[in-house]
């Protein structure tokens, strides 16, 4: 379907008496997740030609599956010398990110895993953090950045979710079980969480993890299998009055717009699944999912966030899209 996601963000002037205005510069966010470097990457100079400002890596970066740090360096070193990611690299001012499980260390992986603190370092390694950064210092890979539009701030906030994760239920047949009283995060890492959403000026928040937050339904790996932690979640979008919040997510091997409508917040929260950027769930024709708004993507594909600034609004043209540049899916939304 080729509409176009718009989100209109209503947002007051920051002066009374404003200057004449002046066309703001644009903010372009491209993200997406599962990237094996073994497979051909066909996306990079389709994600290159949308121009972005920020590259948002969302987990499953390498496939490291190892307890060896010598073999995840490599495969990190590996994907930093494919050549259409290092003339990627070239075009894209910023790129950040966070991990998932695979290139954590161990499919499923949480907080049991011995080597976090070593790969943590390989981790930042790959995204060119400075010797200085506090995330070097810090426990987990979470970080929050804010980025201009005129005057208007969109804040990215990229959560950990295997450093602090408790460990997933199992049945006999290896099915996930809720772990009802499990956490995801880690109490340093829901206080810094508060402390980025609450009093926050920016005008829009961007959430990224590595698995996905709304779905319920699927059998895989999600926020809902531990489902105190989940609702703590959607409890603090109420509470701390954070404007124009977007989750991002990766994980899946396909992609998908989810809707959810919370008591307390006068505009819906969506989330857009990016997931697969050399494979990609093609047998997997739909699943159920209570709130999916349009289409399961199931081809290779990335996602898009066009920022601009008209007026009083921000207005911000999210799409998913594959190779060739074409458009899968796309909507109208309105968040305050």
């Amino acid at each position: 379907m080729k509409n176009r996601l718009l989100l209109l963000c209503g947002l007051a002037l920051l002066t009374s008496n404003p200057a004449p205005a002046q066309r703001a510069k644009p903010l372009t966010l491209a993200f997406g997740s599962c990237n094996r470097v073994e497979l051909p990457q066909p996306l990079w100079p389709v994600i290159a030609a949308d121009k972005p400002d920020v590259w948002i890596w969302l987990g499953d970066n390498i496939y490291g599956d190892t307890d060896d740090m010598t073999v995840l360096k490599q495969k990190y070193d590996a994907q930093l010398n494919q050549h259409t990611y290092q003339q990627f690299r070239r075009q894209v001012p910023t790129i950040i990110g966070t991990w998932d499980d695979h290139d954590y260390g161990r499919n499923d992986a949480g907080k049991e895993y011995p080597f976090k603190k070593e790969s943590q370092q390989l981790a930042l390694d790959f995204l060119q953090e400075p010797p200085a950064s506090p995330r070097r210092r810090q426990e987990g890979v979470y970080a929050a950045y804010t980025y201009a539009v005129g005057r208007k701030k969109v804040k990215v906030i990229l959560l950990d979710d295997r450093y602090f994760q408790d460990e997933l239920q199992r049945s006999p047949d290896r099915a996930y079980l809720p772990n009802t009283t499990g956490d995801i995060l880690g109490a340093a890492q829901w206080q810094w969480l508060e402390q980025q959403l609450t009093g926050s000026d920016a005008d829009v928040h961007i959430i990224g993890s590595g698995i996905q937050f709304l779905p319920q339904q699927h059998p895989y790996e999600k926020w809902a299998n531990f489902p105190a932690a989940r609702q703590r979640l959607l409890d603090l979008l109420v509470s701390s009055r954070a404007k124009g919040v977007m989750l991002l997510s990766g994980d899946r091997h396909i992609g998908e717009v989810s809707k959810i409508t919370l008591a307390g917040r006068t505009q819906p929260v969506y989330e857009i699944t990016a997931s697969g950027l050399t494979h990609s769930a093609t047998q997997n024709a739909g699943e159920p999912n209570q709130y999916r708004v349009g289409p399961l993507v199931n081809q290779k594909h990335y996602g898009l966030l066009q920022f601009r600034q008209q007026g009083k609004q921000l207005l911000v043209k999210a799409a998913l899209k594959g190779e060739d540049g074409q458009e899968f899916y796309s909507q109208e939304i309105e968040v305050q």
